[in-house]
């Protein structure tokens, strides 16, 4: 036995501690090698775990900085200058920078002369006296005084949330009132024409973008929603013209980014939206469930199949209700569901408040649901009768009747567009319609009360109950 033989051996733990310092260096890790979204994960558990730490809230600041975030990256400097470290003057130098993106051009210059006043010989002096050039020049082209930093943030909030919630009458009221004050917050601007198109006036939505395309050249939000305005309104030339220059442009914001991938996803230009999308998930990239549902419609159409198994993985997460509606489950559709997605299109219409975005954003529609869609939600003129009187014809059986006969209808629908025959007479539809559906139902109706209520010769009506009849058969 050795002298040792005795001593209970203990082996020594040295415990890994995952604090605030620990996600700190994680973060500034993902940082260096351009990792963003990592870095922003990191930071932000570094944040919690230390939120005294004016280093840490400064980086994580800095990175919300440069995805774009510039709201939130200024309430954290905000925080560091008048809570945390009063003295970290380069916290203004970044609010300068933020303030100038979104417009607040007289917060920027109060912040970068702050800069300059306290850190003279600071590491970003050149950068600061030649963002003051700017804003001075601005000065004195625009003297623009008007609410608060504070009270434009809010109006800006404000103004997303009524988009969001359909409240399309009171966003319109709040951006006119915005860029009335900020005639340069050309943010607001491009919401203002988002909501005019929403609300079903396209031709003014297109004015306002044109406005801005006027005033602030090339302007690529503006240019996008350009392209959706077309689009929809059936302005394909012009919608190959402003993609052929669309193409072109190689932004290096990430919203910038982000709004040419999805523009190109919702003009069925895959291609384009797939190369965007998939290279900002190559940097770290992780967006909401609207990009995620782009990605996995342009990574189908475009082949790259495990890509959009992945992304629609993510569209679930977020929102369940898009069980169904993958873009590989868009093939080969019967006549009985595209017929569905007629009748679900015309029963969210008549809904108040309805998000029209979602609605007409949707990938996977067929040229027929698109289009009836549009004329659904938007009212356009240019799209062919048949799609309007369909709609119209929906709407009196609604009145008359009830879903039950509304979901039938699209179905003969379908079938009317199949066979090449218009829609022309709708009093004359709908009430060859209502007859044949009521006869179905085992009920008795006379073909002159039904000519009598919808204002139909009765041998009109019999026309049209032939023709149905015959598509029926």
């Amino acid at each position: 036995m050795g002298k040792y033989s005795n001593v209970k051996k203990e082996a020594k733990i040295i415990p890994f501690a995952q604090n605030g310092d620990f996600y700190f260096e994680k973060g500034l890790h993902a940082y260096r090698k351009r990792d963003l979204y990592k870095a922003k994960k990191w930071l932000q558990r570094a944040t919690h775990m230390k939120p005294s730490d004016a280093n840490i809230i400064s980086q994580y600041a800095i990175v919300l900085m440069e995805l774009g975030d510039y709201q939130r990256s200024n309430e954290y400097f905000e925080q560091i200058l008048e809570e945390l470290e009063p003295t970290m003057y380069d916290c203004h130098y970044f609010l300068a920078n933020n303030y100038a993106f979104i417009g607040l051009f007289q917060e920027a210059k109060k912040h970068v002369e702050e800069y300059l006043t306290y850190e003279p010989d600071g590491e970003f002096v050149e950068e600061a006296e030649d963002l003051l050039e700017l804003l001075e020049i601005d000065a004195d082209e625009d003297e623009t005084t008007g609410t608060t930093q504070d009270q434009l943030i809010v109006m800006q909030e404000d103004a997303r949330a009524l988009l969001e919630e359909g409240k399309l009458e009171e966003a319109i009221d709040l951006l006119l009132e915005m860029i009335d004050e900020y005639p340069q917050f050309w943010s607001g601007y491009n919401n203002l024409s988002l909501a005019y198109f929403y609300q079903g006036n396209v031709q003014k939505a297109m004015e306002v973008s044109y406005d801005v395309l006027e005033k602030n050249e090339g302007n690529l939000h503006a240019l996008c929603n350009l392209v959706v305005f077309y689009y929809y309104e059936g302005k394909f030339k012009k919608v190959k013209n402003l993609i052929d220059q669309l193409e072109k442009v190689n932004p290096i914001l990430i919203e910038h980014r982000y709004k040419l991938g999805a523009t190109f996803g919702m003009v069925g230009r895959y291609d384009l939206a797939y190369n965007w999308l998939r290279s900002l998930q190559r940097t770290g990239f992780q967006g909401d469930g609207t990009y995620y549902y782009w990605l996995s419609f342009a990574a189908y159409h475009t082949g790259n199949e495990n890509i959009a198994y992945q992304a629609w993985e993510k569209v679930l997460e977020s929102n369940p209700s898009k069980y169904g509606s993958a873009p590989w489950e868009q093939d080969g559709k019967k006549i009985e569901d595209e017929a569905l997605q007629l009748f679900n299109t015309f029963e969210v219409s008549l809904q108040k408040n309805v998000d029209i975005k979602e609605q007409l954003q949707q990938g996977g529609m067929t040229p027929l649901v698109r289009d009836f869609a549009t004329y659904a939600f938007l009212h356009q003129q240019h799209l062919p009768l048949s799609i309007q009187n369909s709609y119209k014809v929906a709407l009196q059986l609604n009145e008359q009747m009830d879903m039950s006969a509304v979901k039938e209808w699209f179905a003969l629908f379908v079938k009317t567009v199949e066979a090449n025959m218009e829609i022309k007479n709708v009093d004359a539809w709908a009430s060859a319609f209502t007859y044949v559906y009521t006869i179905t139902q085992g009920m008795k109706i006379t073909q002159t009360s039904l000519a009598n209520r919808y204002g139909v010769s009765v041998s009109t009506l019999r026309k049209h109950i032939k023709v149905i009849q015959s598509l029926l058969s």
